[in-house]
């Protein structure tokens, strides 16, 4: 059961690619598995996914989406009241600035993918293109798999987020649980971001899978089963040592209790039980026997002179 048929699969995507090159370049030294998300505005967006792909990293387009809160957008921001032209122009826009992509996730996007009806705007332009959709799930509400629902979009969800913070230590537990998940669950998606501490975790941890774990990319998930299980890891998934089981079960043993026994009563018991062991007696019927006849020596004739 420890073959790779029956491996959990670990999905790590590096999300804002096309900012950061010397991190960026780190993270191309990672084993090929380990996927990047190209924003298409970004300065260095076509050269970074072009190094990807010539390194066989799987590309994908890391558009910016509308999200909830407040703040300012990003030029051609997918919101869900744009008509399906709009949108249809920023994907091929994007799709020319982060060359070799095979798939397209959201940057931020809480309001955009909680909208069903921008969604299937969405949905609709990418399945023009053969890119599946991977759903960061900025929120939980996301309608991304209803909005697919008729078109040749294979919709997958990121599972973990990497670094929330930037603490080595919380890194280190995000991606533990992302192993776990897929341990328990047969797969699991993990994003991150090209920060320095994030490429050190990974640099560090990567070598160190789980034998039970294989890195994979994400195209390599969406004919996979999406088990989503909300419940809690247990504390610890490290396999505990089983001690075999004895089928034989002893029986109680009874208290004895041994009394002192004299010294000289100890030596008189031994010595007889000497006297009364088959050896002794043998021994003195060859000593007082005759050695012709069996009668008893009492009924011997006397010696002369006596």
């Amino acid at each position: 059961m420890a073959g790779p048929a029956y491996a959990g699969k670990l999905s790590i995507v590096i999300d804002d690619f096309g900012y950061r090159p010397a991190q960026e370049n780190q993270v191309l030294q990672m084993p090929a598995a380990i996927s990047v998300a190209v924003l298409p505005n970004a300065p260095h967006a076509r050269d970074m996914a072009t190094k990807a792909h010539q390194r066989g990293h799987e590309v994908l387009i890391h558009l910016p989406m509308a999200p909830l809160s407040k703040q300012p957008l990003e030029k051609d921001t997918l919101r869900p009241e744009m008509s399906a032209d709009e949108i249809a122009r920023i994907v091929r826009e994007a799709s020319e600035k982060v060359p070799f992509a095979v798939g397209l996730n959201n940057h931020m996007g809480s309001a955009m993918t909680s909208s069903l009806a921008g969604m299937q705007k969405v949905m609709q332009v990418l399945s023009h293109y053969n890119f599946y959709f991977l759903d960061s799930m900025t929120i939980g509400s996301s309608k991304s798999v209803q909005a697919a629902a008729g078109t040749s979009v294979k919709v997958i969800k990121r599972r973990v987020f990497l670094d929330d913070t930037q603490n080595e230590a919380d890194i280190r537990r995000q991606f533990m649980r992302a192993v776990r998940l897929a341990q328990r669950d047969g797969s699991a998606i993990a994003i991150g971001h090209p920060h320095p501490t994030t490429v050190r975790v990974l640099q560090q941890m990567l070598p160190t899978l789980p034998a039970d774990i294989t890195l994979v990319r994400p195209s390599q998930l969406l004919n996979e089963p999406q088990r989503v299980n909300n419940a809690p890891l247990p504390p610890d998934s490290k396999p505990q040592a089983v001690k075999p089981r004895n089928p034989f079960r002893p029986g109680k043993v009874c208290p004895v209790k041994v009394a002192p026994v004299p010294a000289t009563r100890a030596l008189s018991i031994i010595a007889e039980s000497l006297a009364n062991g088959p050896l002794i007696k043998q021994v003195m019927a060859q000593i007082v026997g005759s050695p012709t006849t069996n009668e008893p020596a009492t009924d011997r004739p006397a010696a002369a002179g006596h």
